[in-house]
């Protein structure tokens, strides 16, 4: 076994250790495949008011841009899914991801630690630890790195797993043995086209930004239009509709961070304590949460907008 390929497979072997679902390795350099794709995407405004997307075109499509002297990007998928509901089925709805403790600092804190170990085990490695937080095309780096194919949804998907999972990268100044990509497995299911309430995904793996439940409940800052009133399927805080009607979702299996799991008082909140919701509740239940990067103030909104 080549150096390369030992040290891939150590990283690969304590990634796992750490709780994560998988790990794949791809070669820093420019996504040639994904360039023309997002200026497409970014010409025809599809990201709405997302106007941070328009920032650091070059960075997003060049890691070595991020991580100077950077040699492979390591992407990491972490499972979030749980079959745990809410309670009552007319309240309104947060996505599962947001269940529990706030990703960022769960993953962070594991890629962090997968560093460490790098360094502690091949010597002088320098690299960045990245979950969702800067311009860097995570799922375009998943796929490139074996981890599964970019779905009619626009998500990343794995056979046997399905896709309700994080994803992160860690770049690093180390040379290693690359993955290579997975073949599509979607056929000629529609699913997903056929469930979005807001027909935001308006072809075949194009999804457009600007008519995205999550879009409107967390992204937006402005009032939400109101053409889209009867159309958010309940959801107050982001929207898994197309997660859960994929088929390869069907294989996913409940995830085993004690982190992400949901706080009672959150399962249990009926639709008239969601509507009666005060900012003393907001800051108990969900302290720590995603759910905090809406704000009070957004949730509210949310909820009014789902009531009227």
């Amino acid at each position: 076994m080549s150096k390369k390929a030992a040290y891939a497979q150590s990283i690969k072997t304590e990634a796992k250790r750490l709780g994560f679902l998988s790990c794949g390795i791809s070669k820093a350099e420019f996504l040639e495949e994904e360039a023309p794709r997002l200026e497409s995407w970014l010409h025809q405004n599809k990201h709405g008011k997302m106007y941070y997307m328009e920032n650091h075109f070059d960075k997003r499509l060049n890691p070595t841009l991020l991580v100077e002297g950077s040699k492979s990007v390591i992407s990491l998928t972490y499972n979030y899914h749980t079959d745990q509901l809410q309670q009552d089925p007319t309240a309104p709805k947060i996505s599962k991801y947001a269940y529990g403790v706030d990703y960022h600092y769960v993953i962070k804190d594991k890629l962090n630690q997968l560093l460490e170990f790098i360094k502690a085990e091949i010597g002088d490695v320098h690299g960045r630890a990245f979950v969702d937080s800067a311009p860097i095309m995570e799922r375009a780096w998943a796929k490139k790195s074996g981890l599964g194919w970019i779905g009619k949804n626009s998500n990343l998907i794995t056979q046997k797993v399905g896709s309700f999972y994080f994803i992160s990268e860690l770049i690093i100044d180390l040379d290693l043995e690359v993955d290579h990509a997975v073949t599509d497995h979607c056929g000629s299911c529609t699913a997903c086209i056929d469930a979005c309430p807001t027909e935001a995904i308006t072809e075949p793996f194009q999804v457009d930004g600007s008519k995205c439940i999550s879009y409107f409940t967390i992204e937006l800052k402005d009032n939400i239009p109101n053409e889209i009133k009867g159309k958010l399927d309940h959801w107050a805080f982001g929207c898994d509709v197309c997660q859960d009607v994929c088929p390869w979702n069907h294989f996913s299996k409940k995830h085993s961070e004690p982190l992400f799991n949901p706080k009672p008082e959150l399962l249990s909140m009926t639709k008239n304590d969601w509507e009666e919701i005060t900012q003393e509740t907001f800051s108990k239940v969900f302290k720590k949460s995603a759910v905090k990067r809406a704000k009070y103030s957004g949730l509210k909104r949310n909820i009014e907008f789902l009531k009227e």
